[in-house]
């Protein structure tokens, strides 16, 4: 952990060091040219020291995670990255600044103004005396900490010997323990077993503890007998392939001393050909167990030959990378034990002497309790239920250890194996996803994460590193992805089109993260319903359920860099006060859901911030000097009471996202929302990504097609007479993603001539001129390749618009609200082949909707509300095989009975509202 601290340590020191930061310095301290130079050269000598010590730390991670002299020693380099941020971010406090100022960086309370001069030698300084301690720290590893063990068998570190051991234990367990995997046991054995001659690879893919190796290990002992020989082999990212070799060969050899005696001599190439002239003659069965690394199979695999004589490789992993390599349709995704499944095997352990293992009615609420905590992981649930085992079965002492459950998670040796199977996860995460990992943590039990909501953060936090020519944005959903694909965070919901769009964290996996947080200083989570006061080490703070004002500085406030308040704290409008003036270090403020009124002009002395949320606030205006915020990222107004920006937001050029919506009416009204209008100058924001929502006028339209940056655009207030222009500034957006364009009344006509081949969503609001979705670009086959999401709303066509739109076979998600005038809409056979989502809302003339059969063959979801005119259901529903969730909302009570009445809709696979 403490190689992440030194990364954004050295990170912070390259910007300091980088062309336009000692150009400023230059100027800003001309007379001072001989101390500049000297710390700019130890500012130079640091890094270096520091890269060293966070490559030795990324291989002594693992080997070393037992040591407590290397713990004790990791919590010093931490202390001094801390520091080293710390004066890093004073120096270019003081560079920044206009005028000679200054500031004091040890002093705790507020801040003095010395000359320039005497700042900068205080950081100097400080510098120098971190030096020392770095050369120092150095020594002390040397002399007292046993980094590296060449070659010796100790190189086999804890955390591995855990996982051979844990291996083993999954193997052995008991076949009443396996409770829900009925099913997928049965298509395991059908994937084994089945009359497919070729060498089938097969994947058990899922989160630690689900008990992939349980599961595997049952069939195993079913099975293995079906073939001439098999093996069980157990891979973890450290292995050895000489090893490996050496005991599947053992394995294989079991019953052949003398054969298996020859191989002990022979060199790694003689062991590769020996296994594959073994196997070629033979019906194998090989179990790979706890892959982590797509090399490992790999490696092996040229020693698995196909031979047609129905061989089978299993693997086990919790890597999705791993499990791709399956044969096509052999993977198996394990899941959490559903509510009832998870109970049964609760009690199985818990109370295994008592009659059919019932549970005492008086303990059931504490064990009821315990269980949903479990989030129906076998492991857990088969620990936690052994250890309640042995304890009285009196309502104290379950209700105390359901209290205490995640203390008894973290510190209790008897559950020593839930800690290592979950910690494993953590220690074999590449250091670039660790800190993502660990702030996802700082979130509430259960919390929703959305992508792009996290993909900032991320960004603004300083995690995100470069690649190539791909954005910070694209980056950063790779490393979210890539946690999924790990099983350390589980997946919730994608977008139509396939995209990772919402996801969770499973809260014994968050109880891990969270104590490796505090151990670490990453940062800390803040409750009132926990008691105590704000006393914290770490760098990042997250508010949950505060309710009471916050009106004095806590412990190391001054140390911040992050504080995130969630839509349900309460705390009041004290708190941006209190951090403007006492954490000037600020790089994360979200605010969002706090009834903040004003904005102090003191945030403007927040020199570093990256990311400013006050989403859902009551604020009306933004003081003028939110124009100092230069290396601001992010700012979120929407949903504020904000209609104007000040002019100074033109000066923050570093701005990738800008998000000011205003809600004013319900959504069912033409004018429900509006956007913000920009001052002159909107041209100088080029790194803009995300601009929602611009209050169109005739100034900005000058310059829109500058933001040449843009992925997403809401327009608001779109009057015809402006189609043409705006069309040529879309044109001049390459990436452009995502398009919302809203007339300014109902009777404006939209017309966007133009070709975007990036666009993915399109979203018209307003009046189509007659033939639009003929003559436009946009709605082309060529041109509209990408679509996959379109919502039409208040259009007023009078033409079926489907003949136009089936031209665009990608199409995933399709809106109409108020969109068409006419009777009857018909999807015919082959259209939208790709369609997930269909809603028709508001369509009044609507009397018949025919689909036919082949027509949107991979619809999901089909939302039909307030057709007031239909009355018979749609012709052809009944084709629509892949149909998960069927809404009939604001229908009258005679179409309902119509609907009871109809024989191809079962009553269990759709939903209705009434009309009021």
């Amino acid at each position: 952990m403490a190689e992440i601290v030194i990364l954004l340590a050295i990170k912070k020191i390259g910007i300091a060091l980088a062309k336009g930061a000692a150009d400023q310095a230059r100027v800003q301290f001309a007379k001072y040219g001989a101390q500049l130079l000297e710390l700019q050269g130890s500012m130079g000598r640091v890094p270096r020291e520091l890269r060293v010590m966070h490559d030795v730390l990324c291989q002594m991670d693992i080997r070393n995670r037992s040591n407590q002299v290397y713990e004790g020693w990791l919590e010093e380099v931490r202390k001094v990255a801390h520091v080293m941020e710390d004066m890093v971010d004073e120096y270019l406090y003081l560079v920044g600044r206009e005028h000679d100022i200054g500031c004091c960086f040890f002093l705790k309370k507020g801040f003095k103004k010395p000359r320039s001069l005497l700042c900068l030698n205080q950081i100097a300084l400080s510098v120098k005396e971190l030096e020392k301690d770095l050369s120092h720290l150095s020594k002390t590893k040397n002399r007292w900490v046993p980094m590296i063990n060449n070659g010796d068998s100790s190189n086999l570190s804890y955390i591995v010997k855990r996982s051979q051991e844990l291996a083993n234990i999954s193997r052995l367990i008991d076949e009443e323990d396996l409770v829900g995997v009925d099913k997928n046991r049965e298509k395991l054995e059908q994937w084994w077993g089945g009359d497919d001659q070729k060498c089938s690879v097969i994947a058990l893919l899922g989160m630690g503890g689900l008990g992939k190796t349980a599961l595997a290990a049952n069939v195993y002992k079913r099975e293995r007998e079906k073939f001439q020989c098999y093996a069980w082999v157990s891979i973890s990212q450290t292995y050895s392939r000489e090893d490996v070799l050496r005991n599947m060969i053992k394995e294989l050899f079991k019953d052949n001393a003398s054969a298996l005696c020859s191989t002990l001599s022979m060199d790694i190439m003689s062991l590769e050909e020996t296994l594959k002239k073994y196997l070629e003659q033979r019906k194998y069965l090989i179990i790979l167990d706890d892959v982590w690394d797509p090399e490992a199979f790999h490696d092996l695999s040229r020693m698995l030959t196909h031979n047609d004589k129905g061989s089978r490789v299993i693997l086990t992993t919790r890597e999705a990378s791993i499990a791709a390599l399956a044969s096509q349709g052999h993977s198996l995704t394990l899941k959490a034990l559903p509510e009832d499944k998870a109970w049964d095997l609760f009690c199985k352990k818990a109370f295994p002497r008592d009659t059919n293992h019932e549970c005492p009615t008086d303990l059931k609420p504490s064990s009821k309790e315990i269980v949903s905590k479990c989030k129906g992981l076998p492991l857990a649930v088969v620990s936690v239920g052994s250890l309640l085992s042995a304890r009285e079965k009196a309502v104290e002492e379950w209700r105390r250890i359901n209290d205490q459950l995640s203390w008894e998670i973290i510190n209790n040796s008897s559950l020593d194996h839930i800690r290592n199977v979950l910690h494993l996860s953590f220690i074999y995460l590449p250091t670039y996803l660790k800190s993502c990992f660990l702030y996802c943590s700082l979130f509430p039990e259960d919390y929703l994460f959305k992508r792009k909501q996290l993909v900032r953060l991320f960004i603004a936090e300083g995690f995100i590193k470069e690649r190539g020519e791909s954005t910070l944005e694209e980056v950063a959903e790779g490393y979210l992805k890539e946690l999924v694909d790990r099983n350390m965070l589980q997946l919730v919901e994608r977008n139509s089109f396939g995209r990772v769009k919402k996801f969770r964290m499973h809260d014994l996996v968050r109880e891990l993260a969270v104590d490796l947080c505090k151990k670490n200083c990453f940062g800390a989570s803040y409750e009132d319903q926990c008691g105590g006061s704000l006393e914290m080490d770490g760098r990042r703070l997250v508010l949950h359920k505060v309710k009471k004002d916050i009106q004095q500085p806590f412990s190391n406030m001054h140390q911040l860099r992050t504080v995130i308040t969630l839509g349900d704290s309460k705390s009041s409008c004290t708190l941006l006060p209190l951090l403007c003036t006492e954490s000037r270090y600020l790089t994360v403020l979200e605010l969002s859901g706090l009834p903040l009124e004003k904005i102090p002009d003191a945030i403007g002395d927040l020199f570093n911030l990256r990311h400013l949320g006050l989403r859902g606030s009551k604020v009306k205006m933004l003081p003028k000097t939110i124009e100092n915020l230069s290396n601001l990222l992010t700012l979120d107004l929407y949903e504020s009471d904000i209609h104007k920006l000040p002019s100074g937001i033109v000066k923050l050029k570093k701005l990738r996202h800008l998000f000011a919506e205003r809600v004013i009416d319900a959504e069912g009204d033409f004018e429900c929302r509006s956007g913000v209008c920009i001052p002159i100058g909107l041209g100088n924001l080029t790194n803009l990504q995300t601009l929602q929502a611009l209050e169109v006028q005739d100034e900005c339209l000058r310059h829109l097609g500058e933001l040449r940056q843009m992925r997403s655009l809401r327009l608001w207030n779109v009057k015809g007479m402006y189609c043409g222009r705006i069309s040529e500034s879309l044109v001049r957006m390459p990436y452009l993603s995502n398009l919302d364009v809203n007339a300014s009344d109902e009777d404006e006509v939209l017309l966007l001539n133009v070709c975007l081949p990036s666009l993915q969503k399109l979203s018209l609001r307003g009046r189509l001129a007659e033939g639009a979705l003929d003559e436009s670009p946009l709605f082309q086959a060529d041109g509209g390749q990408n679509l996959y999401v379109f919502y039409l709303s208040w259009s007023q066509l009078r033409e079926d618009p489907l003949p136009s739109l089936s031209r665009l076979a990608n199409m995933t998600c399709l809106h109409f609200t108020r969109a068409y005038n006419g009777e009857q809409l018909s999807f015919l056979v082959g259209w939208f082949p790709k369609l997930k989502v269909l809603s028709l809302r508001d369509l009044p003339n609507l009397s018949r909707l025919e689909v036919q059969q082949g027509a949107m063959a991979s619809l999901e979801e089909l939302f039909l509300a307030n057709l007031s005119s239909m009355t018979e259901v749609p012709a052809g529903i009944e084709f629509l095989l892949p149909l998960q969730h069927l809404s009939f909302l604001e229908i009258t009570n005679d179409f309902l009975t119509m609907l009871y009445q109809c024989s191809v809709l079962e009553e269990q696979m759709w939903h209705y509202s009434l009309r009021d």
